[in-house]
């Protein structure tokens, strides 16, 4: 099979015709490239999970063009879902809610309830409405990689085994969505993202809402496989190919240490922030290229997946991540891909 690359104005009906035959398309959205499939086909929906080599366990996002496809498909749509979705759709956030009828069991792993949302970007809602269909869509990559946010690293992944990609352009956010839980008795963050815990409860409090969210996201406390309700809950997830390691800013000195222990000719890449590359690569003479995080957190979330897999492509041993000196708001997320991605430093 040969992967068209597309952005012309045709390429749109030649995706839909696509997803409507029950096979895969890779289109953009704010937050990262989606590997589609007609969320209500069984069939199109498992070749998903073989292309992307993803354990069945994990479930997918359902993505609608409206709040109104959204109600049609789900089981029950509380207050708290139509206060948020009002303010966050189109856009970033995803609920966990009761899955209704149309949706095949596979886009949920098996569960009753679904994971959706609707995207914010031009071509992926132009794409909805032509299909006329809810698209399951996870990222269009290998799963536990390093996420997409352009077409070619679409390409650089998927090249041959899906018959097109629609080409946005980079994506805006750069950080999958942030995935809210609705479905029990209290919301729950899954996934952290670009819409924040304090924007969520800050909406909530206004409509009168009970605004105490929980966070199920800490690393340590993720659920096991069986009871995953959304994807981005692997303790292992958004990697590079080349082994990773993160540490902190007071850390910089023991990764300094760990380096000049490796063998002659061991060569590492570094990816920090402007304050702490100094220190870090004037004792380690083996960093053989040094990438500067943006100290702006929307600037770092857009390019935190361009510039892991820069590190990535540059033949070094091991990366050393450096990571965000502040863990609230948006930095929250990063910090929350990064420990995905990387191991901690060896001691």
């Amino acid at each position: 099979m040969k992967t068209a690359v597309r952005t012309s104005p045709g390429a749109l009906a030649q995706a839909a015709a696509l997803l409507r035959r029950g096979e895969l398309v890779a289109f953009p959205t704010e937050t990262v490239y989606g590997l589609a499939a007609d969320a209500g086909n069984p069939r199109a929906v498992r070749r998903i999970y073989q292309v992307k080599g993803r354990p069945a366990h994990n479930p997918l996002i359902v993505h609608v063009p409206d709040v109104a496809a959204a109600r049609r498909h789900l089981r029950h749509f509380p207050p708290a879902a139509a206060v948020l979705a009002e303010r966050f759709w189109p856009g970033p956030l995803t609920l966990v809610l009761p899955r209704g009828a149309g949706l095949c069991r596979e886009v949920a792993a098996g569960l009753d309830t679904v994971a959706i949302r609707v995207p914010a970007h031009r071509v992926a809602r132009q794409l909805l409405r032509r299909v006329g269909r809810p698209l399951a869509a996870p990222s269009a990559n290998r799963s536990g990689h390093t996420s997409p946010t352009t077409a070619r690293h679409v390409r650089d992944e998927l090249d041959g085994l899906i018959p097109l990609i629609l080409d946005g352009g980079p994506c805006r956010v750069g950080l999958e969505s942030t995935v809210l839980d609705l479905s029990g008795p209290q919301p729950v963050i899954l996934r952290p993202g670009a819409i924040t815990r304090a924007m969520l409860a800050g909406v909530l409090h206004q409509a009168g809402l009970a605004d105490v969210i929980g966070d199920a996201t800490v690393r340590k406390d993720s659920r096991p496989p069986r009871t995953l309700k959304s994807p981005g809950r692997m303790a292992r997830h958004y990697a590079p190919r080349t082994p990773a390691y993160c540490f902190t800013a007071r850390e910089a000195s023991r990764a300094a240490r760990w380096l000049r222990r490796q063998s002659a000719g061991f060569r590492a890449v570094l990816i920090g922030f402007s304050s702490a590359v100094p220190a870090l690569t004037s004792a380690a003479p083996k960093v053989m290229r040094v990438l500067r995080w943006p100290r702006n957190p929307i600037a770092c979330a857009r390019r935190l997946y361009t510039i892991l897999r820069r590190a990535d492509a540059a033949g070094a041993q091991v990366m050393l991540v450096q990571l965000p000196p502040r863990a609230d708001g948006l930095w929250q997320a990063i910090t929350d891909r990064l420990k995905r991605a990387t191991r901690e430093l060896p001691r």
